[in-house]
């Protein structure tokens, strides 16, 4: 069978080969998962059984459920964001799919889209599978990882034609205030540049509120916003995502949406309404454990002499490791049975860090960095 060109030319990801050799064997913590570990609110759940056990098995609209688009557009009230349910929300399987398709309707062969990295892995693939050409953003440890104006600059992003922007941020779990976000959609404004906010983990942070870059001044009518059900509500499986933005864009994605997927799963729909309605405790409840988890893993990291920053959102830490990362994490899955990503494959900006997910309990947390922390001292 002849594929094309692009098909072949696309990468592996490099968390499936980690995952693979960890996989092959038994006694393994995995530190390199990036969902939760607690189950779907029960309430969901039921939501989801009871539709089925009431024959709710047809498609949705396009768009998806009206009550749900209308839950929704209420739900993103708390982040000072306002859209219309009816024409700017749409609902796709899954948040990658609401990304695929922003980077679909707002691209053109051969634009240039401006990637800030370290960040998640899809990105680069998604903007090359649109016919765009990424254009990499470097971000530092030295600023907590955190866009800066500088930054784009000199990276030559004021000829780009989109910027893709991940807060709280996979793989390093930096955050953005407001005056940080104000800077970079000043450089936006100035160099006509849209936006697509991935925001998927704007319910877990630590501390702070989440700031969305749709709120700063001119910037709502160039942003389409993408979150979902997958992290903060436990939902990975279930595949609901949604996308927010000007009428125009989101008309525009559900024209490719339509043709691809037609409609989101019902299910989950059913699921993700009962979620909105009466499931935030449990939301809140989660966000208590991972910022318990998040103290215990940057503590440990910093005692044992990787530095790491202390993560504002999402839930992963970032520590150094010095040197080979790729070689670290294997020689660690190796000795002590650790499972971590390394921070190059999440850009060169992740060049001497690991990726460590903090969404596993919290007794497999302590003995993990104990195995950790062996490790270096044997080194």
């Amino acid at each position: 069978m002849r594929l094309s060109d692009r098909a072949r030319t696309l990468p592996e990801s490099g968390i499936r080969k980690f995952f693979e050799l960890a996989e092959a064997r038994d006694d393994v913590i995995s530190l390199g998962v990036g969902e939760p570990d607690f189950s779907a609110p029960w309430a969901a759940r039921t939501a989801a059984i009871d539709s089925l056990e009431r024959g709710k098995t047809s498609y949705t609209a396009n768009r998806g459920m009206a009550a749900l688009r209308e839950r929704i557009a209420a739900h993103h009230e708390r982040y000072d964001q306002s859209y219309e349910p009816e024409s700017e929300v749409l609902v796709t399987t899954g948040a990658s799919e609401a990304v695929d398709l922003a980077f679909r309707a707002l691209v053109d062969p051969g634009d240039t889209v401006a990637v800030h990295e370290p960040t998640y892995i899809s990105y680069g693939p998604g903007i090359e599978l649109a016919g765009g050409e990424q254009l990499t953003v470097p971000t530092r440890a030295a600023d907590d990882f955190a866009l800066t104006r500088e930054s784009l600059e000199a990276a030559g992003a004021a000829d780009a034609d989109l910027l893709v922007l991940c807060y709280p941020n996979n793989p390093t779990g930096a955050t953005m205030t407001d005056e940080q976000l104000a800077e970079v959609a000043a450089f936006c404004r100035d160099n006509d540049l849209r936006v697509v906010a991935d925001e998927i983990y704007a319910a877990l942070t630590y501390g702070t509120d989440h700031a969305s870059i749709a709120t700063q001044p001119g910037m709502r009518e160039r942003t389409v916003v993408v979150n979902g059900f997958s992290k903060a509500y436990a939902m990975t499986g279930l595949r609901l995502g949604y996308a927010l933005g000007p009428a125009e864009a989101i008309d525009a994605m559900n024209r490719i949406h339509q043709y691809t997927m037609l409609s989101a799963p019902t299910t989950p729909q059913y699921a993700a309404i009962e979620a909105l309605d009466r499931c935030d405790d449990e939301v809140t409840e989660m966000v208590e454990e991972y910022n318990r988890r998040r103290r215990l893993v940057v503590s440990r990291f910093n005692e044992m002499g990787l530095d790491t920053f202390e993560p504002g959102g999402a839930f992963y830490a970032f520590p150094e490791c010095g040197g080979d990362d790729e070689a670290f994490a294997e020689e660690l899955l190796d000795a002590q049975g650790v499972a971590v990503v390394p921070g190059s494959v999440f850009g060169e900006g992740g060049e001497g860090h690991l990726r460590v997910s903090y969404a596993t309990s919290m007794r497999e947390l302590k003995e993990a960095t104990d195995r950790i922390a062996a490790f270096v001292e044997s080194r």
